[in-house]
């Protein structure tokens, strides 16, 4: 059916302005914008002669970088920090509390909480989720102050993980086959 995706009026593309993030217990509603997971495969070259020739080497998931409103209430730069003190950051009011605590990996993961990103539909149904596995807050920019501007100030917050899962619409049992087009397992 090459040619009909136009003119079939009930194939539905997926659209940019239909998701909904689910970041640690902050609101939905603050979220303006979110990049989906990608990733590069690294490469190793080979010359021969006047040859190069080029191996796949390992995958590597790039991060993804989410774009808050902050309101007054809830605060998202207040929940920002509060998030980074719970990945075990302690402000260095002195030696004692300098040396307290520091970041690890479990405390970072636990304190950002599950980070999903959910496609949907038309009809509001699921169409593809993303679950971000093992992510922690590697960024933050709590934004800029400007009196020239009306526009209302946002956080911009870049995410790392170890590997993005995606997630079909009801079909969340499917494993992967490993045939070209199948991305239950991924």
């Amino acid at each position: 059916m090459a040619g009909s995706f136009w003119s079939d009026y009930k194939v539905e593309p997926k659209r940019a302005y239909r998701w909904i993030l689910y970041l640690g217990g902050i609101p939905s509603w603050i979220c303006k914008k979110v990049s989906k997971p990608s990733f590069a495969v690294s490469e190793t070259e080979h010359t021969f002669l006047n040859h190069k020739f080029y191996y796949p080497g390992r995958v590597e998931w790039n991060t993804v970088t989410v774009t808050l409103a902050d309101p007054v209430e809830p605060d998202a730069a207040a929940t920002m920090l509060k998030i980074i003190q719970e990945s075990g950051y302690q402000l260095p009011r002195d030696a004692q509390s300098a040396q307290a605590s520091t970041i690890s990996k479990a405390k970072a993961v636990q304190a950002l909480g599950a980070v999903r990103i959910q496609q949907i539909g038309a009809d509001g149904k699921e169409i593809e989720e993303w679950e971000l596995v093992n992510a922690w807050i590697k960024d933050v920019k709590l934004g800029e102050l400007d009196y020239e501007s009306d526009e209302m100030v946002d956080v911009e917050i870049e995410i790392r993980y170890d590997y993005a899962q995606m997630n079909k619409g009801a079909d969340r049992s499917a494993p992967s086959t490993g045939q070209t087009g199948d991305t239950s397992g991924i």
